[in-house]
């Protein structure tokens, strides 16, 4: 059977005991899984102070083939999907490469060293990851923006799309 949707699974970083969403700023991948359609699962609410100041902040998370026998080729990732008018988010693959350790920053508003942030739409455009064996993983991260005296709005947020190839 191919590799699907079920197949690729996605962890917080911050240590393999993390499961504080806000302390997933890199390091060895956690053992708890983000939860998808739940508000908060990765980034925080935006403060009224930060709205009025502006604000970056990052996080990064890993992807991982979870796939029993199949390699997942050639896997990119990009953003499918962003509300409108709300934080803006870019994405970046952590060069540490798959199964590495991706690089920790000491908080929120550090941008971590090498990673190169961007906006693909689409497959076609996305960040390159490469292959990832059985039970292989990738650190990602994600750079939220809000704009100096940005309005408030809910539900903000992003979906994160990982496509590739498989052999069978």
């Amino acid at each position: 059977m191919p590799i699907v949707g079920a197949d690729i699974k996605l962890y917080l970083s911050g240590g393999a005991s993390n499961t504080v969403p806000n302390a997933s700023l890199g390091g060895a991948r956690s053992t708890t899984q983000i939860v998808d359609n739940v508000l908060q699962n990765l980034f925080d609410n935006v403060s009224g102070v930060e709205s009025a100041a502006g604000d970056v902040e990052y996080r990064c998370f890993y992807v991982r083939n979870e796939h029993a026998t199949l390699t997942h080729e050639n896997v990119v990732a990009w953003l499918s999907a962003e509300i409108a008018n709300g934080a803006s988010i870019q994405i970046g693959i952590d060069p540490a490469g798959v199964n590495g350790t991706a690089t920790t920053i000491g908080d929120e508003g550090s941008a971590p060293a090498g990673v190169s942030f961007n906006a693909p739409t689409t497959q076609a455009t996305g960040d390159a990851i490469g292959n990832m064996a059985p039970n292989a993983y990738q650190g990602v991260w994600l750079k939220r923006t809000v704009g100096a005296g940005t309005n408030a709005l809910d539900p903000d947020g992003v979906d994160v799309a990982f496509g590739g190839d498989t052999a069978a």
